[in-house]
């Protein structure tokens, strides 16, 4: 993990379950008799990521719907601690496009670094919840993208100028391969259940051509708003969609770097690109 994020050095669980006392019923020992919870399923994560949020961020009211993405808050951090890196320091205004439901980098973004932060979705139930869980933050505001063939068209308005853009897009091409990749992961964790432990609504899960396709859209239409975006971001979770997305980059003229992350024994990157100097 980033060398800022709190949360590379392991988690008191039962500091966590006294902030959140929803927690504890989540808890598991060791045979050396250290707490944890079981990773395999979806409750316990949502009730741990909720329990770090209010333990670490001041975070007081999070509620996410039923079968919704529950996002890891380390690696969502992870994210945002690289890019404060990129973008320097000072005040700063960020996209994230396909905010979710929990709206979390929109969240975090404002809370770790005090970032004025924009979330946008597609789906009006998840723009919903969005809107509920960010109610209080008067420096977070969510917007419903009500025009799927566009990215950020309608969402950076004619007068904004944003320091940076963030997303975290939808990984698979289809249900079919969500749900085989599903089940690679419990096997790993030792369990074989038919939820998926890191749950997730279709929208935020899948799209046509999965991750590689949304992004190339992404770069095609940032071209649009080079002059109101500083630096344009991607999440890309295959490391073979790299190739393809440099030389697309290249192609429109964008400078670009390819930023490493890890947490654990998961590999990931995103991919940050602008134009000019």
């Amino acid at each position: 993990m980033h060398q800022r994020n709190i949360h590379r050095y392991g988690y008191d669980f039962v500091k966590l379950a006294k902030t959140h006392p929803a927690l504890e019923s989540h808890l598991t020992t060791s045979e050396s008799g250290a707490f944890s919870i079981d990773f395999s399923k979806a409750t316990s994560i949502l009730e741990f990521n909720t329990a770090l949020l209010k333990h670490h961020y001041g975070i007081k009211y999070w509620k996410l719907p039923a079968n919704t993405l529950y996002p890891p808050i380390p690696g969502r951090a992870d994210y945002l601690h690289h890019l404060a890196d990129l973008i320097g320091k000072g005040a700063k205004k960020g996209l994230d496009i396909g905010c979710g439901a929990s709206a979390i980098y929109p969240i975090l973004g404002n809370a770790i670094y005090d970032y004025e932060m924009v979330g946008t979705d597609v789906d009006e139930t998840s723009y919903s919840h969005a809107q509920d869980n960010t109610s209080k933050n008067d420096a977070i505001t969510i917007r419903h993208q009500a025009d799927r063939s566009n990215i950020f068209k309608d969402m950076i308005l004619p007068s904004e100028h944003y320091d940076f853009t963030m997303c975290n897009p939808p990984f698979y091409t289809s249900k079919e391969e969500a749900d085989k990749v599903n089940l690679k992961k419990q096997r790993n964790l030792g369990t074989v259940e038919n939820s998926r432990n890191f749950s997730g609504a279709s929208h935020e899960l899948y799209c046509n051509g999965g991750e590689a396709l949304f992004i190339k859209r992404m770069i095609k239409e940032s071209a649009q708003f080079k002059e109101q975006v500083g630096w344009f971001s991607c999440l890309v979770a295959k490391s073979q969609h790299l190739k393809p997305l440099e030389k697309q980059l290249t192609k429109a003229g964008a400078s670009y770097h390819i930023i490493p992350m890890e947490s654990g024994n998961k590999k990931s990157r995103f991919i940050a690109w602008k134009f000019g100097k």
